[in-house]
């Protein structure tokens, strides 16, 4: 079984490769997602909250900066910043909860500026 530490490098490496189908295969089929926006339940919810990041960072001259990635057991922390065509990312946090190999649980939050 993959360890935390195997499955959020994976997730990171899927993340920076565009790779949807990547990101969504870390997640057990029950995932919980928390956003601003409201609670994501499974994996088919959680997909197009991916849809809409990846078109966002996949645009040309998006930057991103891991300003802090901590793992303890089963809990990941991940503080970063980034910018892409649409908006500045002055801070954003993903905690993540990995069980038997799988993202059980996610938080996201950030301090997003639109550039328009």
């Amino acid at each position: 079984m993959a360890s935390t530490t195997d499955v959020l490098d994976h997730h990171i490496k899927c993340f920076g490769e565009g790779d949807l189908d990547g990101i969504l295969s870390d997640y057990a089929p029950e995932a919980v997602l928390f956003t601003a926006n409201g609670t994501l339940r499974g994996v088919d919810a959680i997909r197009p909250f991916f849809q809409a990041v990846l078109a966002e960072f996949g645009q040309p001259g998006t930057t991103f900066s891991m300003q802090l990635r901590s793992i303890v057991s089963e809990f990941g922390y991940f503080l970063w910043t980034a910018e892409t065509a649409d908006n500045v990312y002055e801070m954003a946090t993903d905690t993540l909860v990995v069980r038997n190999g799988k993202i059980v649980c996610q938080s996201f939050a950030a301090k997003i500026v639109p550039k328009r």
